[in-house]
């Protein structure tokens, strides 16, 4: 695959690191698997209707205002499809950086090679680059609703099975922060962890036994919660289904006890929505998680366009 860039001037470096390579080459090997069968597949309607020999150029197409993401997975499709057909692969010219604001009608990204291997790509491909470009949408959504407030937003697990690291490089792209990746990164202390240890104490101490190296993050439903994780050693907090005067309260109180605890981030999550996330960043937490980000965000509408000459 040559992989083609517009001048740097034109190009804004991606502030934001791609979903590592093998990965990337995994997950598009399944989503051809699910599109062609078993590899290496095959496209009854263009594999009968396009001659082996024909070359193209198709444009991938944005259908609506929004940020695009996802782009890093086009050159994978067209290469793996390419091997699969036995075909030469497809070129492909990026016209802008995954995280760029993109309106109705701009040109992604132009393709160019047999036309098979684009056809066969098409659908793959534009469903992983409508469902990143979705969530980066969204994100940036949330992103410029806390611009000034200083709060960040964040992703969460709340992700689709196998899509994890692509859509969480898209809320990057948009914007967002990411939280943890797995349940192997970061320990979660949550209700029922308190439940099967007996404390917030007994839980905190476990982890910080077991794996001494790990940030751990606590969940507090309460003031008394919260004041009773720090006491612990808790420095990070996820104060849950709190109104914006209780979480107001909240925050108070642990930001007062900061000179003996040292710092203490806190985030704020629980069903929280765009009309409100100001209000909620303004009470002084670090950050708002937003679980929408990758659950319920709509894709963004992209298409791939033949060009005149590929139809000659």
């Amino acid at each position: 695959m040559t992989a083609q860039t517009p001048p740097a001037a034109s190009t804004p470096a991606t502030p934001h690191d791609a979903p590592d390579a093998a990965w990337l080459a995994r997950l598009v090997g399944v989503a051809l698997d699910e599109d062609l069968g078993p590899a290496p597949g095959r496209d009854v309607t263009t594999q009968a209707t396009v001659p082996a020999d024909e070359t193209g150029a198709a444009d991938v197409v944005a259908r609506a205002d929004g940020v695009v993401a996802g782009l890093v997975v086009v050159a994978e499709v067209l290469d793996q499809v390419a091997t699969r057909l036995g075909l030469a692969p497809a070129t492909v010219d990026l016209r802008v950086p995954d995280g760029t604001r993109v309106r109705r009608g701009d040109v992604l990204a132009t393709i160019a090679g047999p036309v098979q291997v684009l056809l066969v790509a098409e659908r793959t491909l534009l469903n992983l680059v409508s469902r990143a470009s979705g969530v980066a949408t969204h994100t940036r959504r949330w992103a410029d609703a806390l611009g000034g407030t200083g709060a960040q937003v964040l992703d969460t697990r709340k992700t689709t099975p196998g899509l994890r690291a692509l859509e969480k490089y898209a809320v990057r792209c948009g914007g967002g922060t990411n939280k943890r990746m797995g349940l192997y990164d970061v320990a979660m202390v949550k209700d029922n962890h308190v439940v099967a240890a007996g404390s917030v104490a007994a839980a905190v101490e476990a982890v910080r036994t077991r794996f001494p190296h790990v940030t751990i993050q606590v969940e507090a439903d309460t003031l008394a919660q919260a004041l009773e994780a720090v006491e612990v050693g808790a420095r990070f907090l996820l104060l849950d289904n709190m109104p914006p005067a209780v979480l107001a309260e909240v925050v108070a109180a642990v930001r007062a006890g900061e000179a003996r605890t040292g710092r203490v981030e806190l985030e704020a999550t629980g069903n929280l929505t765009l009309d409100v996330a100001a209000d909620v960043a303004r009470t002084g937490v670090d950050y708002l998680s937003v679980g929408a980000l990758t659950h319920s965000s709509p894709i963004l509408d992209v298409a791939l366009d033949l060009t005149p000459a590929a139809t000659s």
